[in-house]
């Protein structure tokens, strides 16, 4: 009989999987570990996850390793824990991924440490990925492979016919990164094309799956939202001001974050593309003139 080595077996696993000691400091990490988040083994082994790498965080944008973190409360409770949350990736932006923590117990029964498996939520952004196969040579944006101003001005277009013929209500956002200028001038513009595809990559899965993330031009998007209350849209805005608030990459050591200012609205009967863009313009100007990382829905 052929025994093959647990490294082998577990290296097969399509989810990721990562163990910890009781200090939570990591002590196995897989391949698919490192496909779903971009760091390799030896850049996280002895490494606590909190120490700049999966930084776990709710929808709200909450850190999870200092409050509700799923591996220790599974170790606290002796139990095994899930929760649907957004890992950091090496790229930057967060993923969302659901965790099943499971404690390690030694020979005496005493918890030594804890497993994680988790895989990722790939039902919050599929729909997207399929547009883009559909659209991608004259309707996809050559930095972040979002659609572009054009694919954003036929979208609302059909979306507002669709409203005044089926009655689909629908709403958009307008969101620009805050001093986006600063980080081009500190960090290069290399460096500001990372950031702009980080809270491109991040929206992109902090959106529900028939919404669309379009990049307007430079440092600004247009989020399209199908079949949206008012109620939901500000929660779904308010989740991606959250989720790239607590984005971040690494560079030469420095943690570089940006965040946001968003406008909301809902599409009205009486909207054409123009007006409509035109007033989510002037909420987001409401949420820079009081202060910026804000929301201003309207």
């Amino acid at each position: 009989m052929i025994i093959l080595p647990p490294d082998l077996l577990l290296d097969s696993l399509p989810d990721g999987v990562y163990a910890t000691d009781r200090d939570r400091r990591i002590v196995y990490w897989n391949k698919a570990a490192e496909a779903i988040t971009g760091y390799c083994r030896s850049e996280t082994m002895g490494s606590r996850c909190s120490d700049n790498l999966l930084q776990h965080v709710d929808e709200h944008g909450r850190v999870l390793c200092l409050t509700q973190c799923p591996l220790a409360d599974a170790m606290e409770a002796e139990d095994v824990r899930t929760a649907h949350v957004y890992l950091h990736h090496k790229e930057g932006h967060r993923v969302p991924v659901v965790v099943r923590v499971s404690p390690v117990r030694d020979s005496h029964g005493e918890v030594v440490g804890a497993v994680e498996v988790f895989s990722e939520d790939k039902g919050l952004h599929e729909v997207l990925l399929d547009l883009r196969e559909a659209q991608h040579e004259a309707l996809a944006d050559a930095l972040t492979d979002a659609p572009n101003r054009k694919a954003c001005d036929a979208l609302l277009a059909g979306r507002l016919e669709r409203a005044r013929l089926l009655g689909i209500p629908f709403g958009i956002a307008f969101v620009d990164v805050d001093h986006f200028k600063c980080v081009n001038d500190e960090f290069g513009h290399q460096l500001g094309d990372h950031v702009l595809l980080m809270v491109t990559r991040t929206m992109e899965r902090a959106v529900r799956p028939r919404d669309v993330v379009t990049r307007r031009g430079g440092d600004e998007f247009i989020v399209v939202f199908d079949s949206i209350t008012k109620t939901v849209l500000g929660e779904v805005t308010e989740r991606i001001r959250a989720l790239i608030e607590q984005s971040f990459i690494v560079h030469d050591e420095v943690r570089v974050s940006v965040t946001v200012s968003l406008g909301a609205t809902m599409a009205t009967p009486e909207d054409a593309p123009e007006t409509l863009v035109a007033r989510a313009d002037r909420l987001l100007y409401e949420s820079k003139e009081t202060g910026r990382n804000r929301l201003t829905v309207g």
